[in-house]
């Protein structure tokens, strides 16, 4: 537990600036904007930070909308970790206006309260949803002086472990000639073609990979005119597994299915590889005490859950370097499922802010206690140092 000097300060400070958080959640549900886009959300978290006394360092690890806001001095440093992308079509129908929200009340509440030696950060993380922000970030360097992570995640139950697939996206294009359909079609090649045989293949696929994997994508550009041969012609996937080797291997499995689907139709085709997010590795000591945060405020957690995960996240990358934790927190009915529009509509509803309060409030209480207490800092550091990644028991 923090001090009770620090405990009253953090209160204090959540009371003083929740009105403030809610207005940056509402504004920035009210403006979803796609991943690498987040210029709005970005500039409202990093000026109220700015505001606040933090330094700021925009558009870091060469991302315009992303940044690092710093508060104090020297080791240990903290990261609280902001992510601000919505979806197509639905807006912020995973909550990330919550978690932006969230984060950065937590950073300024902590940082108003602590009085110690230490570092306390905010860091602007864009496009999780498929861009890899925090994976470009720790490319970067951005997390070499990091010492732990902290952030939550909107849900519709209350879980601090919870298995995370690997994955990686996959675009794909074929490459063949135009023709007239009907007048000349054997001058052709058609792309669209070589995507549906993809298709046809990726299905075919599926009967003989592990239960665990998951392939699925969407047709981009089929072509532009039906009397028309398409010469270009595009698909984007995702490859999920529950490790990243497993992801690997299908990987292979799939360019095989791309070259075989280009020789039957006579197109030329090229990957386009996305980052690979990892599975996710959360530190047991941070998961433990942000939950007994929640559980003094009457939202205990469910026991961790290794099996039946099918979400992937960048955090994954950010955790198997350093202690990171990515907490779910209940804002939500049971049973709303995330990327819908039902959940759009509940990440700007007041309960959902007020579990986003609790959430807030656990992330500073257990940033408290990490920057106060090095005996917790060393269970974290050695929790790190000897548990493996939260995977199913056999996985590989």
């Amino acid at each position: 537990m923090p001090s009770p000097e620090l405990t009253e300060r953090i209160e204090q400070a959540l009371a003083d600036l929740r009105a403030d958080a809610r207005q940056v959640s509402d504004s920035i549900h009210a403006r979803p904007e796609l991943r690498f886009e987040e210029r709005f959300a970005a500039a409202i978290l990093s000026d109220r930070l700015e505001q606040a006394g933090f330094r700021l360092e925009r558009g870091i690890a060469g991302m315009p909308t992303a940044f690092r806001a710093s508060i104090g001095e020297g080791r240990p440093t903290l990261a609280i970790l902001c992510e601000y992308d919505a979806l197509p079509e639905i807006g912020h129908g995973c909550g990330h206006n919550l978690i932006a929200a969230g984060g950065m009340l937590a950073g300024l509440a902590l940082a108003r309260a602590f009085r110690g030696a230490g570092t306390i950060q905010v860091v602007g993380t864009p496009a999780e949803e498929g861009g890899g922000g925090k994976i470009v970030e720790l490319e970067a360097g951005v997390f070499d002086e990091v010492d732990a992570a902290l952030m939550f995640h909107p849900s519709d139950h209350t879980r601090m472990i919870r298995h995370a697939t690997a994955s990686r996206k996959v675009k794909v294009s074929f490459h063949g000639i135009a023709a007239h359909a009907a007048a000349s079609p054997e001058h052709g090649r058609s792309a669209l073609a070589a995507v549906i045989q993809l298709f046809v293949a990726v299905d075919a696929l599926r009967q003989f990979v592990p239960e665990t994997a998951r392939i699925h994508g969407v047709i981009t550009d089929g072509g532009q005119a039906a009397n028309v041969v398409p010469a270009f012609a595009a698909a984007e996937f995702q490859l999920r597994d529950v490790t990243s080797t497993g992801v690997e291997h299908l990987l292979e499995r799939f360019r095989a299915a791309v070259e075989a689907s280009a020789l039957a139709t006579g197109t030329d085709g090229e990957l386009t590889l996305g980052s690979l997010y990892t599975e996710r590795k959360n530190n047991r000591p941070l998961a433990e005490r942000i939950g007994a945060y929640l559980s003094a405020q009457g939202m205990p957690p469910e026991p961790p859950l290794l099996t039946g995960g099918t979400g992937s996240s960048d955090i994954g990358n950010v955790s198997l370097a350093i202690p990171a934790v990515h907490p779910y927190v209940q804002v939500m009915p049971r049973g709303t499922a995330t990327h819908t529009a039902e959940m759009t509509e509940y990440a700007a509803t007041d309960e959902a802010f007020e579990a986003t309060v609790a959430a807030a409030r656990a992330l500073a209480l257990t940033g408290g206690d990490f920057l106060e207490d090095g005996v917790f800092r060393d269970e974290v550091a050695a929790d790190f140092r000897d548990r493996g990644p939260d995977v199913p028991m056999g996985a590989r």
